[in-house]
Parts: structure tokens; C-alpha cells; sequence
């Protein structure tokens, strides 16, 4: 699994527009994925197609099921690097971003726009909306959220301040690849190189070449040096206060999945 094609598999009851839209949902709370879940399901047009916890389990879950419309939390992206890998693996997808009250500023919301969120909308959002703001994100390829609109209007296409902690533009900040981000985000959950490689579905020999190569990218002297580094530079997250994050990607609704 080297890339994510743009192609998507319609199930599911079709919508207006005649073919139904895949959603799946990276938050940290297991209660939201299940509430996000039961409103896709009983949302015309609409069809569950999976979710994730953790940034590698999301890039996981991209690569295996290819969902039309991914549901992000801002408080797991609080820089933008998930948003600009999923946005780069796969032009097709569209990202729908949850804006926590802690990310709701002028710099976040430019910086997620930037780096490829289609919708922003806040994570309080009722359910009506926020099914309509799928469908109107997959239409436009942009949502807006009326409550979210005065920051956005100013600062949308501005180019953020560049600082040691500032959210990286589309094109810079994250000087990981997205294999060498999942390999990392792994090694900083404190799997070794086989556990890695069974679930990745690679090799331990290529998990050990990226593990060198971020080594080299980070100039880190050894693992634990580069999880060190990738903390405190904001390339990794630590894990959301109020959600456990497991390491896998929950795909289990998907009879057609590879």
C-alpha cells in the first residue's frame, strides 16, 4: 500500500444525487465514533465506512477502505500534519474538521484550511447540520459552519506565521513521509520493529529502512531521542485527554474491504 487512489466503491441507500457517500471518523471518544456512526446510518445518502483513533490508524484506515469523507478532530490534528497527509495521499477525499473549543482561532482554522480541510465546523454541532455539512463539503469541496464564518473570513487565505510551534503550510513543516509518520507514531507507542511491520503489512527490513531515515530526518541519536524530538516540535501528539487511543483502525463494517 503505497498510495491511496482516488477511486470510491458506492453502498449503501443512494442519496438524491444518486450514489451514497462513505464516512468514517478519526476522533479519540469511543461514545462520539458511536454517535457519529448512528448518525450516518440513519442519514440518507450517507454509509459508515469505518474509524480510527490515532493518526496512523487514520492513514491505515485511508489507504485499505477508501472513504469519500473523513470526520476529524481538531484536538488529534492540532497542527495540520494529519490533515495535509490525507489530504495529499488521496485528492478525492474530502476532510470535515471538528473544531474543539481550544483550536477555535483565526491561526487554527487558517492553517487546517491550508493544509486541505474542505468543511470546518465546531465539534458541539447538532446532527442535522453536521450530516448536511458532509454533503455540502463532497458537493462544493467547502463548508464553512455560519458559527465559525467570522474567523474564517479574514485569515482564510493568508499565509500563517512560521514559528517552532506554528502548523506546517501544505508544502512544509512535516519533513516525515507518511509511511516514516506511521512507522514513528508506532515506535512512540513502544512497538518494536516486527510489531510494526505486522501492522503496516510491510516488511521488517523496510520498517528498520524508516526508522533509519527519520533517525537521519530528525537528527535523532536513537528511538527514544527521536520521539523525544518529534514531541516537542509538535510532529507527533500526545494522546487526547479524554479518549483512549488504540492502535488500530475499526473496519469492521466493511464486508468489501480489502
Amino acid at each position: 500500500m503505497h498510495g491511496i487512489e482516488p477511486s470510491r466503491r458506492p453502498s449503501g441507500p443512494a442519496g438524491p444525487g444518486g450514489r451514497s457517500l462513505g464516512v468514517a471518523v478519526v476522533d479519540p471518544v469511543p461514545i462520539f465514533r458511536d454517535g457519529l456512526a448512528a448518525l450516518v446510518h440513519r442519514s440518507q445518502g450517507l454509509h459508515w465506512a469505518g474509524q480510527a483513533a490515532s493518526h496512523h490508524a487514520a492513514l491505515q484506515l485511508c489507504e485499505q477502505v477508501k472513504p469519500d469523507v473523513v470526520v476529524l478532530d481538531s484536538a488529534l490534528d492540532p497542527n495540520c500534519h494529519l490533515t495535509k497527509l490525507l489530504n495529499a495521499g488521496d485528492p478525492a477525499l474530502i476532510l470535515v474538521t471538528l473544531i474543539r473549543d481550544a483550536n477555535r482561532t483565526q491561526q487554527y482554522l487558517a492553517a487546517a484550511i491550508a493544509a486541505g480541510a474542505h468543511a470546518i465546523v465546531p465539534r458541539s454541532i447538532d446532527s442535522r447540520r453536521l450530516a448536511e455539512a458532509i454533503r455540502r463539503a463532497h458537493t462544493d469541496r467547502r463548508y464553512i459552519d455560519p458559527a465559525l464564518a467570522a474567523l474564517t473570513a479574514r485569515p482564510k487565505r493568508t499565509t500563517v506565521p512560521k514559528s517552532d510551534d506554528s502548523p506546517p503550510s501544505p508544502r512544509g513543516g512535516m519533513p516525515l513521509s507518511r509511511r516514516e509518520y506511521q512507522v514513528l507514531q508506532l515506535v512512540a507507542e513502544g512497538l518494536e520493529n516486527s510489531a510494526i511491520a505486522k501492522l503496516l503489512f510491510l516488511s521488517v527490513e523496510t520498517v528498520r529502512t524508516h526508522v533509519k531515515s527519520i533517525l537521519r530526518k530528525l537528527s535523532a541519536r536513537d528511538r527514544t531521542h527521536a520521539v523525544t524530538i518529534a514531541f516537542r516540535s509538535g510532529i507527533l501528539v500526545a494522546r487526547a485527554e479524554d479518549g483512549h487511543v488504540p492502535v488500530t483502525a475499526d473496519t469492521t463494517a466493511l464486508p468489501n474491504q480489502r
